[in-house]
């Protein structure tokens, strides 16, 4: 059976963890992961207490399972929202793309665990030394906002080695068995998720984004701010996103400075394009793994299919390359 110490911390049975993708991880894709067996996530982004609370009760009406909700600490509702979770038990929470540190404390006097993901080897560090109970290794192969300096291989054993006793997940460019059995073997105690859970019945990503990622390859998706620097929003500027090649990044892609100084005029545009329903000017968040991914499908489906490709790849590989 697939199983590490982060089972045994999260009281999960597989070390797998939903990402909490602000528009595609709700109530339905975090109740699915968590019975099946994972750590299933909401993701709160900049959504409002009502919606969270609505989100928390939707999931406890679906499975008593663990479950999570992760927030974009650098954004104004977070602590607002933090208080809603604690305030509704929570047992996991999740920190991205700011320090966590007062959160880490708050959330540990509730009783609750923190994830927090990183980038760097020195955000790492910080969170460790903040008392983080899980860090997740995020790679710029990730879908949505990642980093924009470090691919997951390496990331991963430089964190490990940096934070002690702290476990760590990897996320970024993973969406089957043979990624989740190569990073556990860097050392990694599981896995968050993003890409491959967004092609699932249960996200509430619109279906033809669903149906672009399935047909893409992973030269589809780029790494920009260009979405960013229009919308203004609340991530800082190490931080892009990777998002599926249309046709607003055609024209705008590595034109970053140009971006800035017409925002305004481009915000419009955005807009007027959203309005009128113009798909190749609307993102489709995902991550390089994309090409992996080949078909929509139940995330309990997917779960299951996961954790059986990594064990059986961890019962034959291994010991076939050794003589």
């Amino acid at each position: 059976m697939l199983y590490t110490r982060l089972c045994d911390l999260l009281g999960i049975q597989h070390p797998i963890i939903s990402a909490p993708m602000a528009g595609s991880a709700g109530a339905a894709l975090a109740a699915a992961v968590s019975a099946a067996g994972g750590l299933g996530m909401i993701g709160a982004g900049t959504e409002t207490p009502g919606w969270l609370v609505d989100q928390i009760q939707q999931v406890r009406a679906q499975t008593d399972r663990p479950f999570g909700v992760g927030f974009i600490t650098s954004a104004a509702e977070t602590e607002g929202l933090m208080e809603i979770a604690l305030e509704h038990q929570v047992p996991v929470l999740a920190h991205s793309f700011a320090d966590a540190s007062a959160h880490i404390r708050i959330a540990r006097e509730a009783g609750a665990k923190t994830i927090v993901q990183v980038q760097s080897v020195a955000q790492a560090r910080a969170a460790a030394e903040a008392g983080a109970d899980v860090i997740a290794a995020q790679g710029m192969e990730a879908g949505g906002h990642t980093g924009m300096a470090n691919a997951v291989l390496p990331l991963v054993p430089s964190v490990i080695d940096a934070v002690g006793d702290v476990p760590v997940v990897a996320a970024g460019g993973i969406a089957d068995g043979r990624g989740i059995a190569a990073v556990l073997m860097l050392g990694a105690e599981g896995v968050w998720l993003g890409t491959r859970f967004v092609a699932s019945l249960e996200a509430t990503t619109a279906e033809w984004a669903k149906q672009q990622i399935v047909d893409a390859v992973g030269e589809d998706f780029v790494l920009t701010r260009v979405y960013d620097i229009v919308r203004e929003t609340p991530f800082p500027s190490d931080i892009g996103e990777r998002i599926m090649r249309n046709d607003f990044t055609a024209v705008w892609l590595g034109r970053e400075d140009e971006v800035l100084e017409q925002k305004a005029a481009l915000r419009a545009t955005l807009d007027a394009a959203g309005k009128a329903g113009e798909r190749g000017m609307a993102r489709v968040l995902a991550g390089n793994s994309a090409g992996l991914v080949h078909g929509i499908e139940p995330a309990a489906e997917i779960v299951r299919r996961l954790v059986a490709e990594t064990e059986a790849i961890l019962r034959a590989r291994p010991g076939a390359l050794l003589r």
